[in-house]
């Protein structure tokens, strides 16, 4: 009876020998081709995590352990201009390939956990195919049903298509393509109201810092560029200087250029006079141009609009529709090219 447990439990040391033991780190290796950078670095949403050497044939190979077991995207670079996404797990043994310049569309992983990284390129690469999803709420309502559908169909190919994901990723994306079809019902019950050619929202009586008030119907007859601001807003300050370089390249043209403060009595001590007079202030100390009105105490227009972030860009043509409810920055060369192709 002991040589029989003797023998027993000889063969289950032997067994729990032999099995490998679960790894709590990564191994990355790989080769870029025409590579002229010296490090791959691994960033995540924190910062570096780590930089490894690319030797001069562009060949690397380095271990990586994460703080956590959940696996997660994280950002792979060579250079500030060539970044790509990897997904990422403790015990995963991932292989890289590629050509360093075509970053990320020449990549293919392989390897344990390589077909979590394929997936998301896969996924990145048929988002660029969809083009401007403005055309796709332009759409009659059949057609567009039609459209959403395939685009959800295509995506949830996609996800099928790639076998052995991590679970966390499949769940996520899974919802993430339900989710999908939620924003275009929801974009295209709202283009309904705010798409072009629809009659724009209307402001009524705000103040203009050279005196009187104006609403939107005084500009009837022109396009009209709006500018939903606030002086506490850095981006908006940022955009003031192109703003005013457009209003000088088109002085003489069929256009107006309205810029809309939204400062109010929270950001200003509780008063709304000393919003009014922060705002006034602000306008004097930059010599800003244009039509500079205050909305005050009246958030209709913004509210409309939608309005949830700024600074907002609103283009209305002549007639008072929408041109584009969210219209290109000043500082953007879209708007230009817009401009352009009304003829304005």
């Amino acid at each position: 009876m002991k040589k029989i447990s003797s023998l027993i439990l000889g063969l289950l040391v032997m067994i729990a020998c032999s099995q490998e033991q679960p790894k709590d780190y990564i191994t990355l290796s790989g080769k870029l081709e025409n590579n002229k950078d010296s490090t791959l670095t691994i960033i995540s949403r924190e910062g570096v995590l780590k930089t490894m050497k690319i030797n001069e044939n562009g060949s690397f190979k380095d271990t990586l352990k994460l703080k956590t077991n959940q696996g997660e995207i994280y950002t792979i670079q060579t250079s500030d201009t060539k970044r790509a996404p990897i997904y990422l797990k403790n015990g995963y043994n991932i292989v890289l390939n590629g050509d360093s310049d075509k970053f990320m569309t020449s990549f293919k992983f392989s390897g344990e956990g390589s077909s979590n990284s394929n997936f998301v390129l896969a996924q990145i690469e048929k988002s660029q195919k969809m083009g401007n999803p403005q055309l796709i709420l332009n759409l009659e309502e059949e057609a567009f049903r039609k459209k959403v559908d395939q685009i959800k169909f295509e995506y949830d190919s996609i996800l099928e298509s790639h076998k052995n994901l991590d679970s966390v990723l499949y769940a996520s994306v899974k919802q993430q393509n339900e989710q999908l079809v939620t924003y275009f019902d929801n974009a295209y019950a709202q283009n309904q109201i705010m798409g072009v050619g629809k009659p724009s929202p209307k402001f009524e009586d705000y103040i203009n810092i050279k005196g009187g008030k104006n609403s939107l119907d005084d500009y009837k007859g022109k396009y009209v560029y709006i500018d939903v601001w606030a002086t506490w807003c850095g981006p908006c300050i940022q955009q003031i200087p192109y703003l005013q370089n457009l209003e000088k390249e088109y002085q003489n043209k069929n256009i107006e250029f309205i810029s809309i403060s939204t400062d109010e009595s929270q950001r200003s001590g509780g008063s709304w006079e000393a919003a009014e007079k922060k705002w006034r202030d602000f306008v004097k100390a930059r010599n800003m141009s244009g039509v500079q009105l205050w909305s005050g105490q009246d958030f209709s227009f913004q509210q409309m609009y939608q309005i949830n972030g700024i600074p907002r860009f609103i283009l209305v043509d002549p007639n008072g529709n929408i041109v584009d409810a969210n219209a290109p920055r000043p500082s953007d060369p879209a708007l230009k090219s817009m401009f352009d192709s009304l003829g304005i």
